[in-house]
């Protein structure tokens, strides 16, 4: 039988640098960097042979990958495609999970709110759309449309009439302008309202302070102290906060914030403040209004519309009241919630910016013309509005 002869290498310099860097880079992998070697040892006129003793690899592994670079060069040292294993699920399997993930679990007769994958994979195969199938897949399958069946958001229905004009007041003011009118300096805007029922919990456990890959741990258990009401106003330009605790909200606490801040400047001696409050029971309608103009003259009542009080700029910062100072809930009693609330208040005022509130007139009417054609489209539905 003939002895087969060693194909013969020749290397360009660009290839000897690149065939240099994968046998002995750091970070290439084994495989490649083994392939580039013998290649090397053959560019050097080694016979077959005696690569197989210095690298240690058969002699079948070193002639074909000498023989793949004199064919193709650095290109035939790359693995070949291969067929791999046929597919477990056909598209139109996943199409079908798809459809049961954008479908309500009720409507398939499954006594849950919202779908998980394990619960889909399980749904799946007693509807018989595939013998079995692992929650890992189907997650796979819903990551390529982003759908994420199990999560939801909430909306409401426009109820308010008068949506359009009471919303754009409120926006107008905080781009400062009132009636067509720019406001002047001497002009305020405040927006207020109640953050209630903050307890007191006192843990029967001390809270732990964190520590090296351990989170601060809070005792479950706890001893109630009490509870009370936040009432807060909110110079929206200024991003200053005045705030007082009451035992309870109404009326009387809700004027005697009013009082706290119109009794001091500039909004005592300002020309007008305008006060944005929600549609609660403490500030409704215009016995509320009429009640604040006897009072202070100079201030002027702005409601939100009815279900809007993501429109009111108190509520982000009631959520970071609940964010950095409320969570998580271990106050020893009412006093130490006062008096956190109180110096957070001093904290805050002293860094605090003005929200970068983004939403305008113009984007309220695209809103508004979005949920007017979707009304036409589908006659059955109401406008509805995303809730904050």
């Amino acid at each position: 039988m003939p002895v087969r002869t060693a194909r013969p290498i020749a290397l360009s310099a660009a290839d000897r640098v690149r065939l240099k860097k994968m046998a002995y880079g750091h970070k290439t992998e084994h495989r490649l960097r083994v392939r580039a070697q013998v290649v090397l040892h053959a560019a050097r006129g080694r016979s077959n042979a005696r690569i197989t003793r210095e690298t240690g690899l058969h002699l079948d592994t070193v002639r074909r990958w000498r023989g793949r670079f004199a064919e193709t060069g650095l290109p035939g040292l790359k693995d070949r495609q291969r067929c791999g294993r046929p597919a477990s699920f056909t598209p139109l399997q996943a199409t079908e999970v798809k459809a049961l993930a954008c479908r309500l679990p009720a409507e398939s007769g499954v006594p849950l709110s919202r779908w998980s994958c394990p619960e889909l994979a399980r749904e799946a195969a007693e509807q018989g759309i595939a013998p079995f199938v692992s929650a890992s897949t189907v997650r796979r399958w819903l990551a390529q449309d982003a759908l994420k069946p199990w999560q939801h958001r909430s909306w409401i229905f426009i109820t308010d009439p008068d949506f359009r004009t009471k919303a754009a007041r409120v926006l107008d003011l905080y781009a400062r302008t009132w009636q067509g009118e720019r406001l002047g300096d001497d002009e305020y805007v405040i927006s207020a309202d109640e953050k209630t029922s903050i307890q007191a919990r006192c843990r029967c456990h001390p809270t732990l302070a964190p520590g090296k890959a351990r989170a601060m741990r809070v005792n479950h258990t706890y001893r109630r102290g009490g509870a009370l009401a936040y009432l807060a106003a909110y110079d929206v330009h200024e991003a200053r906060v005045l705030g007082r605790t009451e035992e309870r909200t109404g009326i009387g606490p809700f004027m005697n914030l009013v009082t706290q801040v119109m009794s001091q400047e500039p909004y005592a001696s300002a020309k007008r403040v305008f006060w944005i409050v929600d549609n609660g029971s403490s500030h409704r309608g215009k016995k509320a209004a009429d009640r604040l103009t006897r009072a202070f003259p100079n201030a002027v009542m702005v409601h939100t519309p009815v279900h809007a009080s993501w429109l009111n700029q108190i509520e982000i910062y009631f959520a970071v009241v609940q964010r950095k100072v409320v969570t998580p809930n271990d106050f020893t009693d009412l006093t130490e919630v006062r008096d956190r609330l109180r110096a957070f208040e001093d904290c805050y005022n002293a860094t605090a910016q003005p929200f970068q509130w983004k939403f305008t007139t113009s984007d309220l009417d695209d809103l508004l013309a979005r949920l007017d054609r979707r009304t036409a489209d589908h006659p059955e539905e109401s406008s509805v509005v995303p809730a904050a």
